[in-house]
């Protein structure tokens, strides 16, 4: 099945994200409606993907298409749920990008509508390499749920997990980049300030991260014996403190969306 028109609720990083993984792939779907109640935001979107179409502050157009993507912060989502219920059509597919709001509530938002998805983009989905964990409602057609899964598909892997874990994943794979990417540009510009070139970089860096996830998941030993192998450990005093950011951060932010 191939959707006629997609709707996005929102049209902030998470919308951009999911566009430019389309664009980025050459399979941008044909009509794509944006709201958001910010112009600047959804020209600035414009500008990088002109193909889609743009209303400020009105949900109506993109609540009624075929796919419904709700790309809000958690507190607003209930009350965009009601705003839009009257506009939403009974065969429409809602997929929803936040955490917190189950299924359930969702369809009882907007009248006991069947097919609807949950899931957890990652920021990587921008290159067409996302793991972004999927769950749909058990009411969900098969049609329905093929046509999300290739959409997806487009953008990385879309494992479907269960419900209860999406927000788990949400901590450990949609936010994961955030608690890397500050390191890695710091340890780039060090490299870079060493006198290693950028382009050099660009093939060491990834090259560097990919087989040191392969040496903790392939390498058989233990956690002890992999963190071992390395004997010079420049961050070592500091790895107690990190550990603790880890810690109480996450364990926190993690029971709030639980919560």
């Amino acid at each position: 099945m191939v959707p006629q028109s997609i709707g996005f609720i929102g049209g902030g990083r998470v919308a951009k994200i999911i566009l430019k993984g389309w664009s980025r792939a050459g399979k941008l779907p044909h009509k794509i409606v944006v709201s958001d109640t910010n112009a600047d935001v959804l020209e600035k979107l414009k500008k990088e993907i002109p193909q889609i179409e743009t209303v400020v502050g009105n949900t109506k157009a993109p609540a009624a298409c075929d796919i419904v993507f709700i790309g809000l912060h958690p507190p607003v989502v209930g009350k965009i749920l009601l705003e839009i219920k009257s506009d939403v059509k009974p065969d429409a597919i809602v997929i929803s990008l936040a955490p917190k709001v189950s299924i359930a509530k969702i369809s009882e938002s907007l009248g006991g509508l069947k097919n609807i998805v949950r899931i957890n983009p990652n920021a990587p989905s921008i290159v067409n390499a996302g793991y972004n964990p999927i769950t749909f409602s058990g009411t969900m057609s098969e049609t329905g749920k093929q046509t999300v899964l290739e959409l997806f598909q487009i953008l990385g892997e879309c494992p479907e997990v269960a419900e209860e874990l999406l927000e788990a994943f949400a901590i450990t794979t949609a936010m994961g980049p955030t608690y890397l990417w500050f390191q890695l540009y710091e340890l780039q510009e060090l490299a870079k300030s060493f006198g290693i070139s950028p382009n050099t970089l660009k093939d060491a860096i990834p090259k560097m991260l990919n087989g040191t996830a392969k040496t903790m998941y392939e390498s058989g030993l233990t956690p002890a014996e992999v963190m071992d192998l390395v004997p010079v450990k420049p961050l070592g005093e500091e790895e107690a403190t990190i550990k603790g950011f880890y810690q109480n951060r996450l364990n926190a932010l993690y029971k709030k969306l639980k919560n």
